[in-house]
């Protein structure tokens, strides 16, 4: 059956994970605002959980109505028949989002749509009820609200699609999966060429390339979804999509190359691309960028600097300077995508930008930069294009 689905993500990566949905068997696919909507069957359902990159959660839009009050926002959900859904060892979630001047406390709202349900399973069950459980409920509701208009959904992931399993411990704060796999996305990488992240970190865009290039799904691992626990589950589909799945992995000979100054963290990051099998196609070096030489003659970085509370404001515009020198003088022949939310910063780099886009770190609005480092100079490129053009 078809059924009209939201999948959520990062501002920005709303056309990328159009294409992948619509490429999943998602139908009718529309770019929201950090959202997209689509219809699906169960099959493509479960593909886009399994293997979208740039998804947070797929939701299944199950009430819309207006409120104008508590009162009302209470009796409109005590009609729906959770009992349908919800039976009495059923343990359950609310998540809830408000963005609006009446209702103005995403928990409070939470808490009235816990009432509402709980109050109805009472009635049903003889004065018993299901537990709430925050860590792996069965059942995940998403309550959202704009101004008076609600819109109550199912959520079908469970957790957050951007937990991968492949996170070891981390000595700083990682980038976030979806982000990071949007990053090697929008960045237009053949998934051959030469990849360097040369402040890589806990290695996250060397990991997503190289899932991406292999066609590995990054949910694979993944033994829970919520939509499991739904009524209508069908568990030999699930192995069917998850076993066509497997099938498609690939084992593609890559040069992804991460370069750290923090020896610790290096360690950190080298056993995680060591423990899944990683380590034939990912370097991982413990090396200043300012000074190691390149790994190819040509290729593509894609790297996530400090910037703002990760940097004393005396260095940052520094490190910025020195990197755009190290590109300028080592990099000919590269191109470089650069993700920086401080745009004083990124000046000092001192290259041209042929794109620009804006994505999100958190709360912290972007700009994701590409700088094309030619041999020679740009004008010599293009006189050659011309001759073979004509």
């Amino acid at each position: 059956m078809i059924k009209p689905y939201v999948a959520k993500t990062m501002s920005g990566l709303e056309q990328i994970l159009a294409d992948e949905i619509s490429d999943l068997g998602g139908q009718k696919v529309k770019v929201l605002y950090r959202a997209v909507s689509f219809e699906a069957d169960q099959a493509a359902l479960y593909a886009i959980n399994l293997s979208s990159r740039t998804a947070l959660r797929v939701l299944m839009p199950i009430m819309k109505f207006t409120a104008h009050n508590e009162t009302v926002f209470y009796k409109r959900l005590r009609r729906h028949r959770w009992t349908d859904l919800i039976k009495l060892d059923t343990t359950f979630r609310i998540n809830s989002t408000v963005h609006s001047k009446i209702f103005t406390h995403s928990q409070y709202m939470a808490l009235k749509t816990k009432d509402a349900i709980i109050d109805q399973c009472r009635d049903a069950y003889q004065g018993r009820r299901p537990s709430i459980d925050v860590e792996r409920p069965d059942i995940v509701i998403d309550v959202h609200c704009k101004d008076k208009e609600f819109t109550i959904s199912l959520d079908s992931s469970g957790d957050s699609l951007h937990k991968r399993r492949y996170r070891q411990r981390q000595r700083l704060a990682p980038l976030n999966e979806v982000l990071a796999a949007g990053m090697v996305m929008l960045s237009g990488w053949d998934k051959t060429s030469p990849l360097l992240d040369p402040m890589c970190g806990s290695g996250t865009i060397l990991t997503e390339a190289y899932m991406l290039a292999n066609n590995i799904p990054p949910r694979l691992q993944r033994s829970h979804f919520s939509f499991m626990s739904w009524p209508d589950y069908d568990e030999a589909l699930w192995s069917k999509i998850k076993g066509d799945a497997q099938l498609g992995v690939q084992d593609n000979q890559l040069t992804l190359v991460g370069r750290d100054m923090s020896a610790a963290q290096m360690s950190d990051t080298r056993s995680l691309v060591n423990d899944h099998g990683m380590g034939d196609s990912i370097t991982i070096e413990k090396a200043d960028f300012f000074e190691a030489a390149p790994p190819e003659s040509e290729g593509m970085i894609i790297t996530n600097p400090p910037y703002g509370k990760r940097l004393e404001e005396a260095d940052i515009g520094g490190l910025y300077k020195g990197i755009g020198d190290t590109l300028k003088q080592k990099y000919s022949g590269w191109s470089a995508w650069i993700l920086c939310g401080d745009k004083e910063a990124i000046k000092q780099v001192g290259l041209r930008t042929s794109k620009k886009l804006t994505l999100f770190n958190g709360a912290i609005q972007c700009k994701y930069h590409r700088f094309d480092l030619y041999k020679g100079s740009k004008k010599d490129k293009s006189t050659e294009s011309e001759k073979l053009n004509n």
